[in-house]
């Protein structure tokens, strides 16, 4: 008989029963649910088995003329003629509502999503209903976040969010949006509608004037549709890199606001005065437990010399003890890829690393037969100008660098087209300050990594896009200061 290892659990699975996914969803537009003019509908697939899920509809052109409608309507006839302080109380019941059915959400989120339960019961969707609680706060009191300034909304934002957070980036765009006095129109992305839809069935339940947020489904041509439609005052994207461009370059020359959140490779820099155990966890915590599904994701790792050697066999111990496999068991660190064609993608990158002459490594769990999966992997003695090195590759596969002192890793940290996210992990205040300061990252980790919190300000630089979400700063690009 096999020895059995110590991490081999009893399996803890989640029930499905709480999700109670509908056969098919309609568009969310002006407070109802309206079949799409087209009649066309596509397929929500559970990644972690490749079943069916739901049928979801796919909006065309006049849908999307038919939502924006909807939300300039409601902007002038109910939004922006209530009191601050009742757009509070409606956020506030969002948030309350959301709380209530938590566990809906978490289970839909990780069939839909992927990701493990344990991820979206814990993180996304207690902080998703914190960003609404925290902006319902706001609502009245904008005078304070702009002292002697007015304050007034743009009118209808439209909003397009990616795969890997479905109903926290939703929350990070609605919430701002409906405190400062604007409509919404928001598109999710197609591989991951469900929750977003939920969403808006807690919009209708929380009893939201018609038209005020509206809820549209589709692929990457209903997102263009809504960036260029002639009657958004706002757009707000988060997404890949490559598209964040584009829509760049589609709103060139207009009155539109623009925020992009947009791809990165964030540096996680691990000083030899640094303590090892806790610095590999936080290694874990920033590229493992969420599959690299995370834009700043810690996927370049560079380690000071001195300690590089005992800090790599440490870290492959502990991916060693990494639980790959149903992502709705409570033991699981690691659930499955998103799409085909997201692993497909991993995969060719681990094909790039190998043939770049980079040393790769992988743990020997055994993958669940049907669904997308991928072993947690590393690669070591990578070159800064290798292509992992450089490009995103959106999957547990961690880059390891070495650098000798402080100038030589922000010069390597600093090396990159991205400037999301970053690292530092050190015994010394003082470099963690140094340091920071000289990192071109939006967002900065003492100590930590992938730490989230509504107060705080989340955004980057260079090509992982520009303005803020989160906090005081996440109310900016939703206003018109005078």
């Amino acid at each position: 008989m096999a020895k059995k290892k110590k991490w081999d659990y009893s399996p803890a699975p989640e029930s499905k029963q709480p999700a109670a996914i509908s056969r098919r969803y309609e568009l969310f537009i002006n407070g109802k649910w309206q079949q799409p003019t087209s009649g066309s509908y596509f397929s929500s697939i559970n990644p972690a088995t490749e079943e069916k899920l739901s049928e979801i509809a796919a909006a065309n052109e006049a849908d999307v003329n038919k939502a924006v409608q909807s939300a300039r309507l409601a902007y002038e006839k109910y939004w922006k003629k209530i009191t601050p302080a009742e757009r509070g109380k409606y956020i506030f019941r969002i948030a309350r509502i959301m709380q209530e059915r938590a566990r809906e959400l978490a289970v839909t989120e990780t069939m839909d999503g992927g990701k493990p339960i344990r991820e979206s019961r814990d993180f996304d969707i207690p902080t998703a209903a914190n960003h609404f609680f925290y902006y319902a706060g706001w609502a009245d009191k904008l005078d304070f976040a702009f002292p002697n300034k007015k304050a007034s909304a743009l009118g209808v934002a439209g909003q397009i969010t990616p795969w890997n957070f479905p109903l926290l980036m939703a929350a990070w765009k609605i919430a701002p949006a409906l405190a400062t006095g604007n409509t919404v129109v928001l598109k999710p992305a197609e591989t991951t509608s469900l929750t977003t839809l939920k969403l808006a069935e807690i919009i209708q339940e929380a009893d939201l004037p018609p038209g005020v947020v509206n809820i549209i489904t589709g692929a990457g041509q209903t997102g263009a549709l809504l960036t260029k439609h002639m009657d958004i005052n706002k757009i707000a994207f988060t997404g890949s890199t490559e598209v964040g461009k584009i829509i760049q370059r589609t709103l060139a020359g207009s009155q539109k606001k623009l925020t992009l959140e947009l791809g990165g490779k964030g540096a996680n820099i691990i000083f030899e005065d640094a303590p090892i155990d806790q610095a590999v966890e936080g290694v874990i915590n920033g590229i493992f437990f969420n599959q690299g599904h995370v834009c700043c994701a810690g996927s370049r790792l560079y380690v000071q010399e001195s300690i590089a050697k005992i800090f790599i066999k440490k870290l492959k111990d502990r991916i060693g003890t990494l639980l790959v496999g149903d992502p709705l068991d409570k033991n699981t660190d690691i659930g499955a890829i998103n799409s085909a064609q997201q692993l497909k993608t991993i995969q060719s990158y681990i094909k790039i690393g190998k043939a770049e002459g980079a040393s790769f490594y992988e743990s020997d769990c055994a993958l669940p037969k049907k669904g997308y999966f991928c072993r947690p992997s590393l690669f070591t003695n990578v070159a800064q100008s290798n292509r992992i090195a450089q490009e995103e590759i959106f999957g547990p596969v961690l880059c390891i660098l070495t650098f000798r002192t402080d100038d030589e890793v922000i010069e390597k940290a600093n090396n990159s087209p991205y400037g999301l996210s970053a690292g530092v992990w050190t015994d010394k205040g003082s470099r963690i300050f140094n340091i920071s300061k000289r990192i071109r990252a939006g967002v900065i980790w003492a100590n930590s990594y992938n730490l989230f919190d509504p107060t705080s300000p989340f955004g980057g630089y260079k090509e992982s896009g520009f303005g803020r979400e989160g906090g005081l700063q996440g109310l900016q690009p939703y206003v018109q200061l005078s």
